[in-house]
């Protein structure tokens, strides 16, 4: 076996401190969603609750891994955002910003980080105000809930990524509500957020993925965007963009000075992952980003948006498909939810829900998450979406 087989043969879950970076870095984006949460209500500022989200997450990565002789790259994956109401995605707005949250705002909070490349992303959607969410926001939470149940019975090997686009569509359906389209789950290996294995929100003729199987040892982030409204996003506003990935594979020799000093500051901080313009220089950032952006040295991460008055809710999760069965790393309780909608009279999504995450075959019931995947739909973790 050469070098780069043996390398490569070390970098996915067959190699146990690989699984150990996955859920250290899992852990650390769970707390730091929990701290985002704790942190969000009524006139706080959206940009001081990401800077906090992302600040956590480079403090605890920070402490690991300190003393080792080769250096291990460590930090945020993926820039806190907080998308509120119709808002769909990626808002993580400049330091000038004054948005703040108002009571009754349903927020979207999506963030990342990655221990030595290795990526666990969580998305979550929590309404600000008391007691049990009711009316269509539960409604829309459940659909992305029970979706993502639904999903991660199914990303399994041997199952294909269409059957998981099918399947989330008639949940989204059950509750009256549209799974959002152009948003994809990725597999994800070490450096690389967005792998070339996709799962399709929604199949159109603009967007088409090759068919894809899922295998053991493989790594997903499972991204489920459900809408009240049409589920066909527009970006409104260029200038809300402020996430960007810098694209490794394309080069180009930038004519204005200030985009030269923007992408030569990237490449240095920033040569993989994405990132927010927060963290750049910024006055010179905003003018050197749109020369970057024009000739597809960077990607651009758009804010975008449903129509007012529609309500978006967005679960994200990581899995790692382990011998032993599906072990979903990232998550947070939902609020108490009172749909209107049931899937009461849906037997398909009942029988996907009672499929088992974890396999019995290799003592896979250590984990509490396992033994709960192997009852019936009643004690699944999708429960919350029937309260």
């Amino acid at each position: 076996m050469s070098d780069d087989e043996r390398e490569e043969r070390e970098l996915d879950l067959t190699s146990p401190e690989v699984v150990t970076k996955y859920k250290s870095a899992a852990e650390i984006v769970n707390k730091a969603l929990q701290l985002v949460l704790s942190e969000c209500k009524p006139k706080a500022k959206i940009v001081d609750l990401c800077e906090k989200g992302d600040a956590f997450i480079k403090e605890q990565t920070g402490n690991m891994y300190k003393n080792v002789k080769k250096k291990i790259e460590r930090g945020v994956a993926f820039p806190t955002c907080i998308s509120v109401n119709n808002t769909v995605c990626h808002f993580s707005p400049l330091s000038s910003d004054e948005t703040v949250l108002e009571e009754g705002d349903i927020l979207k909070i999506d963030m990342g980080c990655h221990i030595d490349g290795f990526i666990a992303v969580v998305g979550h959607t929590h309404v600000l105000h008391e007691g049990p969410v009711t009316g269509r926001a539960a409604d829309v939470i459940a659909a992305a809930n029970t979706a993502a149940e639904v999903a991660l019975r199914l990303v399994r090997p041997g199952k294909k990524n269409s059957d998981v686009t099918e399947a989330i569509q008639k949940v989204a359906a059950a509750y009256d509500c549209k799974i959002v389209e152009g948003v994809l789950s990725h597999q994800m290996k070490q450096f690389v957020i967005d792998g070339n294995k996709v799962v399709l929100s929604v199949t159109n003729p603009e967007t088409r993925v090759d068919e894809a199987e899922f295998e053991e040892n493989e790594v997903y982030s499972i991204d489920i965007v459900t809408s009240t409204g049409e589920g066909k996003p527009k970006l409104l506003d260029e200038k809300q963009t402020t996430i960007y990935k810098r694209a490794v594979d394309k080069s180009y020799n930038l004519k204005m000075k200030a985009s030269r000093f923007i992408f030569s500051e990237i490449s240095q901080k920033f040569p993989i992952m994405p990132f927010t313009a927060r963290d750049l220089e910024e006055k010179r950032a905003r003018l050197g980003l749109v020369e970057c952006v024009n000739h597809e040295l960077l990607q651009p991460y758009p804010v975008l948006h449903e129509k007012p008055g529609d309500l978006v809710a967005h679960i994200k999760f990581t899995v790692l498909l382990m011998p032993n069965g599906s072990d979903r790393v990232t998550s947070h309780a939902l609020q108490e939810l009172k749909p209107a909608k049931t899937i009461e009279n849906e037997p398909e999504i009942k029988a996907w829900l009672a499929l088992p995450v974890k396999t019995k075959k290799k003592g896979g019931g250590k984990k509490k998450k396992g033994k709960k995947g192997d009852k019936t739909e009643d004690s699944s973790p999708a429960e919350p979406t029937e309260g």
